[in-house]
């Protein structure tokens, strides 16, 4: 994921919320997850963060476009 968190909010703040939003969401739409991890973490209880410096997000938004989608589909997260 690539975001931009407001220097007032923690890292380790960000990321508990998403990795718990996105479980409960994960686990809404598909019954056969929620079976699976009833009771258990869905997300392993690390992660890794790093700031991107003096790169500005186009290079990070061009990266991205290069390495995540076959066919270089392309990474898009602004309208």
């Amino acid at each position: 994921m690539f975001v931009e968190i407001p220097s007032y909010i923690a890292v380790s703040d960000y990321v508990r919320r998403a990795k718990g939003r996105s479980s409960r969401k994960i686990q809404q739409e598909f019954e056969y997850i929620r079976k699976r991890y009833w009771g258990q973490r869905f997300w392993q209880r690390g992660y890794f963060s790093t700031t991107s410096g003096h790169i500005t997000d186009d290079v990070i938004l061009n990266y991205l476009d290069k390495h995540t989608r076959p066919n270089n589909a392309g990474f898009s997260p602004r309208p």
